[in-house]
């Protein structure tokens, strides 16, 4: 492990599976921590054969558990309960996103396991959190995102509410997973408390954060949010416009500075000197009138003139990329959010890593590994077992290795 990475020493597990739990420990191995994950013998995380398979396994996967170690183990076997008991005792941060109450069902509950380390943190994703009257309820990312209030206002005022096409409640959810988790090592190690904590975190309360100003707009007006397009309600001029090629551009002019550039960059000076159209407030009121203005003007350039105009005269803008678009965009590849890495004597393009830290930055060091790749070697390392205890494990089918396993990172 490179001691120059930030989380270098934290070791933790990983019992969840899919999608939250798991990007969750991505962003801690990405920084440094000692990442296992434990997968059901034989079948292993679902998300291994999920979405666009490449030699077998998910190209998902390859990106999702990069830099993680995996091993097997039963979690429904009284034996593999023991094994997280005894892996435990190593470990500094335990994540999982089971329903509430299936830990405590298989004898792993926080109560068990914090009397075996009271120094372990126990980070829980679920659908509602560990209270509440839905607290059993299974709950999805996409649950969480309708009942946390962006469904209702994606998409367009005459059409059913859509989605995002990406998992955003479950990601939303692991990034205040780890918000929390780096709190909690906070306190129990900067502060010195020396104890851990439970970190609770609910899919539709990750969503829910994002909601603005909503709640006291309801609460002093009863004003209910709704769909809007691609209006951003209460801000203008921020939308996006046709150009001549067909091709469309966003451009964000709601700084009262930068409205008056934006205007000028037109050819509308008559509406960068209104005296209606000084502040935000009064912009919102003629919100039609002035995207009518900007799009007569993008109509007549090309995507490409529109956006170095706009350069030229410091006003936002931007297009709207698909991921073609992205793979060969010189600040994405100056930055370094396009890596290769080597896959199986070949090479994979998988995203880069974020935060940008100056010091101590993130790393990918290996993609996603194979089923219970470093089986033998964790439980030897983290629960000292000896090679009788382990084949032992084999036989009762708790755990399982591959037929030829690989050196396990170091």
């Amino acid at each position: 492990m490179d001691a120059k990475l930030p989380l270098s020493g934290l070791k933790v597990l990983e019992l969840g599976q899919l999608i939250a739990g798991p990007f969750t420990t991505r962003i801690l191995a990405e920084f440094g921590a000692e990442v296992v994950k434990v997968e059901p013998p034989g079948k292993g995380d679902p998300l291994r054969h999920w979405r666009y398979m490449y030699k077998g396994v998910s190209l998902w996967w390859r990106v999702q558990s990069r830099n993680k170690k995996s091993i097997t183990v039963n979690l429904k076997d009284p034996d593999g309960q023991k094994v997280i008991k005894d892996l435990v005792k190593e470990c500094d941060i335990l994540v999982e996103n089971f329903r509430p109450g299936t830990l405590e069902k298989w004898n792993l509950g926080y109560e068990e396991l914090s009397a075996i380390n009271p120094r372990l943190i126990m980070v829980r994703v679920s659908g509602y959190g560990q209270t509440g009257p839905y607290r059993d309820k299974p709950g999805f990312g996409s649950v969480g995102e309708a009942m946390g209030g962006i469904r209702h206002l994606t998409g367009y005022p005459d059409r059913p509410p859509t989605r995002v096409g990406i998992s955003l409640g479950d990601s939303l959810a692991a990034l205040y997973a780890v918000i929390g988790t780096l709190m909690a090592v906070y306190c129990r190690d900067v502060k010195k408390s020396g104890k851990g904590q439970v970190v609770d975190v609910a899919l539709y309360e990750a969503v829910f954060s994002l909601m603005e100003s909503m709640v006291p707009e309801y609460d002093k007006y009863r004003y209910v949010r709704e769909r809007t397009g691609s209006v951003l309600p209460g801000i203008a001029p921020s939308n996006t416009y046709v150009c001549r090629d067909g091709k469309y551009i966003v451009i964000g002019g709601n700084g009262d500075s930068i409205f008056k550039r934006l205007m000028r960059a037109i050819g509308r000076q008559d509406l960068a000197d209104d005296p209606r159209l000084e502040d935000n407030s009064g912009r919102v009121k003629h919100m039609e009138m002035i995207d009518r203005a900007i799009e007569a003007w993008t109509r007549n350039k090309t995507l490409k003139e529109a956006l170095e105009w706009m350069d030229k005269h410091q006003v936002p803008a931007g297009p709207i990329y698909s991921v073609e678009d992205m793979m060969g965009d010189p600040h994405f590849l100056e930055r370094g959010m396009i890596e290769e890495f080597p896959l199986n004597g070949e090479t994979l393009k998988v995203p880069g890593i974020v935060p940008k830290l100056s010091d101590t930055p993130g790393q990918t060091r290996w993609l996603g590994p194979e089923l219970g790749e470093h089986t033998e070697r964790v439980l030897k390392e983290w629960a000292g077992y000896d090679d009788e205890k382990i084949e032992e494990l084999k036989r009762k089918g708790t755990i399982s290795t591959p037929a030829d396993p690989k050196p396990a990172p170091s």
